[in-house]
């Protein structure tokens, strides 16, 4: 005779086992999907900058000491006194998200190890806001103030003697996420203080690097 309340419990718990896994695939493709999105979004908030075109316009770059520096495109500039370094340098974004720029660090020469940079907090924080927008041109500007500050005697000393410089910009999207550091090199040109500018590396600080 059969054991229909055994047969009942068994159906029951083969329709709630076939129910569990209809949902386990749901939740997995909902995840997937939402996972998708996200990357999507970040994407189009993601910012790139690299040295602009030569035929971009120039540039004029005030500080707030009214030292005002030209800067041509794909270039940077410098100007040196006895008691400050004002640099700049033409950018442009050719990320899909708008730019912020947070911090710097301007060195003579080279880094010797070419894979490494500063940690972030390390970085010489800007005094004021600057953005550059999706497919737009803008700049990047900083200056040693203190003639005591680390770095100011080197890179003025570069600078007289028309050597190469280096500037590491840390940058993010507007929401403050997406940390990127991109290097570029300043490679002197005839004229003092004038310099064509080269992108040399990327590193991506929130998410994972491509290499």
């Amino acid at each position: 005779m059969a054991d229909w309340a055994t047969i009942s419990a068994l159906a029951t718990a083969g329709g709630t086992l076939v129910l569990a896994g209809a949902t386990f695939a749901s939740v997995r493709s909902a995840n997937r999907a939402a996972r998708a999105a996200e990357v999507s979004l970040l994407a189009g908030l993601r910012p790139l900058l690299v040295p602009s075109r030569l035929d971009d316009p120039d540039q004029k770059v005030p500080f707030i000491d009214d030292r005002r520096l030209l800067v041509h495109g794909g270039s940077g500039a410098v100007d040196v006194t006895d008691d400050a370094v004002y640099a700049a340098l033409s950018v442009r974004n050719v990320g899909t998200g708008l730019a912020v720029l947070h911090g710097w660090h301007l060195y003579p020469g080279m880094p010797p190890e070419i894979s490494e940079h500063l940690p972030p907090e390390e970085f010489t924080r800007l005094t004021r806001d600057i953005y550059v927008a999706a497919g737009d041109v803008g700049i990047w500007q900083g200056a040693f103030r203190d003639a005591s500050a680390p770095g100011f005697v080197e890179v003025r000393r570069a600078v007289e003697a028309g050597e190469r410089l280096t500037v590491d910009v840390l940058y993010g999207d507007f929401e403050g996420g997406q940390r990127v550091i991109t290097r570029f090199g300043l490679l002197p040109r005839e004229d003092r203080g004038a310099y064509l500018a080269a992108a040399g590396r990327h590193w991506n600080l929130d998410r994972a690097d491509p290499r």
